[in-house]
Parts: structure tokens; C-alpha cells; sequence
């Protein structure tokens, strides 16, 4: 149980760091203001994967916290969006086997089926609703930025999510693989 714990710390801290960086130094604005596309959600989806939903909910929420404080102010309804995309995402662990080498073409459409309906939710509901309760913005204004991100961040974890994933379950050695020379 103690390295379980450990190994969440870790993976916690390594995935929130990268979530950081990744999303200072790799920003791609659209067309929509405040609204960029961000190839740390790949990242996210990758962790969130590996070590489930609590890890995946507190690299997005860490992560978009300390970014959003060093470049303005935490803005906590797109926060609580990144955690809840990690969150969601993180329900797959135990439904797919990159552990064991497994990321077949039926787990690469749960991945993406599940993600994009994620970021639906995380993007297009969490964030506009939470930023039409906590800031008062114009809803107008606030679902369409939701419904851009959501579209971009599903396309960046469909492409870039899937490579990641499917890169390190072929890390992994899959059970029955190795045999005894003799």
C-alpha cells in the first residue's frame, strides 16, 4: 500500500510539472480569444490512463492551478475542467491493458469515445456553467470558448493522447511474451 502511495506522489508530481511546462512553452491560440490549443491534455490522458482517476484529476487540477498562476490568475472553473478531464479519462485504467501491452483498435476507440465525450462534458458544461456562476461572464461568450477547447483538446488527445498511449503499452512486455531458452 506504502508504494502505492508513493507511486501517486510521483506520478502526481512528474505528471502536474509536465502539465506546466507543456502548457507555458506549447501554446496555440485559435481563433477564439482566451481559447488555446494545449498538447498537455495528451500528457494528462497518458497519466491519467497509467495511474488512474485520483492522479489524472490532480495533474489537471494541480497543474492548470500553478500554469494559470504564473501567467495571471488561477481562473478555477477551466481548473476544475482540466481536473475533471483527468478524472473521467482515469476511469479507463482498469478497462484498458496498457500495462500488459494491450492497446488494441477496440481500446483506442473506448479511449477516444470516452475522451470526447469527457471534454464535452469538462468543456462544454463544467467550465461555461462554472464561469457563468463564479465570474459572471456571458454565456454566449463562455459556451462558445467551452465548445472550441473541448473540440481542440479532443482532437490533441485523439491524436497525440493515442500516440502517447499506444507508444507505451508497446513498452511493455506482454504477459506470455517471454519464454525459456533451452
Amino acid at each position: 500500500m506504502k508504494n502505492n502511495s508513493i507511486k501517486t506522489v510521483v506520478a502526481t508530481g512528474i505528471g502536474a510539472a509536465l502539465f506546466v511546462v507543456i502548457g507555458l512553452v506549447i501554446n496555440i491560440p485559435t481563433f477564439v480569444p482566451d481559447t488555446n490549443i494545449q498538447l498537455q491534455y495528451a500528457v494528462q490522458s497518458l497519466f491519467s490512463v497509467i495511474f488512474g482517476p485520483v492522479v489524472g484529476f490532480l495533474i489537471g487540477f494541480i497543474g492548470h492551478t500553478v500554469k494559470d498562476s504564473v501567467t495571471y490568475s488561477p481562473w478555477w472553473s477551466w481548473i476544475l475542467a482540466s481536473g475533471v478531464v483527468g478524472l473521467l479519462i482515469g476511469l479507463l485504467k482498469n478497462r484498458l491493458r496498457v500495462e500488459e501491452g494491450i492497446f488494441t483498435s477496440k481500446d483506442i476507440l473506448l479511449f477516444n469515445g470516452t475522451q470526447i465525450v469527457t471534454n464535452i462534458l469538462a468543456w462544454g458544461l463544467v467550465a461555461p456553467v462554472l464561469d457563468i456562476v463564479i465570474y459572471h461572464e456571458p454565456a454566449n461568450k463562455v459556451f462558445v470558448q467551452g465548445l472550441v477547447a473541448g473540440i481542440v483538446n479532443a482532437v490533441t488527445i485523439g491524436v497525440a493522447g493515442t500516440l502517447l498511449i499506444n507508444v507505451y503499452a508497446k513498452t511493455r512486455t506482454q504477459s506470455g511474451s517471454l519464454s525459456v531458452d533451452e
